[in-house]
């Protein structure tokens, strides 16, 4: 047994890993809230804490200063929220989940843009309320999807796409055959965002960005909510410049009472569930875990985002 005491704050950790953590090390607490918590929430919770188990909580400078902290392991693959130059400067290291959950992220990514192109929503809640409607919808394969971003989750969605007849275009500076933007966007029925949320890509689907996609373009978003300038994508819907959007993450997380985006019947809001899946919850979980133990142990993790010193 590691003499440390561990925080699980990620509510999404495997409830089947707990019991190995808890062997694993003397002490094992957990999130009281059932939410990301804040940065003050966060330095509330971590005296004599060694390591975090860490899920969408905001870790900046202040979180990682704490005195003992040794490591931060990510459940999941981003790290927008954590303050990576902070770590560094105090000896944290940080890790993350890289491929973990890409599958469960990719299918429901697909899924959605199947919702958006088929109102199969709206044709359950009116058999529930006793029609037998017949709503019309259009078919994702005949259609030209453009993917900003092609990491492991976009890659899979291009797979997938590619298996229903769609035309698949990429922008991603990392990828040969990347397409320029300029280039991409006036053809993508489908705009499906698929990059980290960084200082460049913060707030990326902006006015500009949607007025350049055609009429009636759709809009799936399972990466990070900030990637997407809130009020220009409302704007263009009430316009009917963009037929619908299906959102898998808002800036806002859980979005305030009265949100503009929330109960609209041209968008689609879900609570953050891409990763959640049986099966990316248990990857994420074990290679976190494993990670956690390492650096406790004086091993190296798998999976650093940054190394202490």
């Amino acid at each position: 047994m590691i003499d440390a005491a561990v925080l699980v704050t990620a509510r999404s950790f495997d409830s089947l890993l707990r019991p190995e953590l808890e062997r694993a090390v003397r002490e094992v607490r957990y999130n009281d809230l059932g939410r990301p918590l804040a940065a003050a929430e966060l330095r509330d919770r971590l005296d004599g804490v060694e390591a975090v188990l860490a899920g969408l909580d905001d870790i900046d400078a202040s979180v990682l200063a704490t005195p003992g902290l040794r490591v931060v392991a990510r459940h999941g693959v981003g790290v927008d929220r954590v303050d990576l130059e902070a770590a560094s400067r105090h000896g944290v290291t940080v890790t993350n989940t890289p491929g973990a959950n890409a599958a469960a992220v990719a299918e429901l990514t697909v899924a959605l843009m199947l919702l958006l192109c088929r109102p199969l929503l709206a044709a359950d809640r009116a058999v529930r309320d006793g029609g037998w409607p017949v709503l019309r919808g259009s078919e994702l394969g005949r259609r030209t999807v453009g993917l900003l971003g092609a990491g492991q989750v976009g890659s899979r969605v291009a797979r997938a796409l590619d298996g229903l007849g769609c035309t698949v275009l990429v922008h991603d500076p990392a990828r040969e055959d990347s397409l320029p933007l300029g280039e991409l966007l006036p053809r993508a029925e489908v705009l499906s965002l698929h990059a980290p949320l960084d200082d460049g890509t913060r707030g990326m689907v902006d006015d500009a960005l949607l007025a350049r996609l055609p009429d009636g373009a759709l809009l799936v978003n399972t990466a990070r909510g900030e990637l997407v300038d809130e009020a220009a994508l409302v704007r263009a819907l009430d316009s009917g410049r963009l037929a619908g959007a299906a959102l898998d993450a808002l800036a806002e997380e859980p979005p305030s009472p009265g949100h503009p985006l929330v109960g609209r019947e041209d968008a689609i809001v879900t609570s953050h569930l891409g990763a959640h899946t049986a099966e990316a919850r248990a990857a994420m979980g074990r290679l976190a875990m494993d990670d956690l133990l390492a650096v406790l142990g004086g091993r190296r993790p798998r999976h650093p985002v940054t190394r202490s010193a």
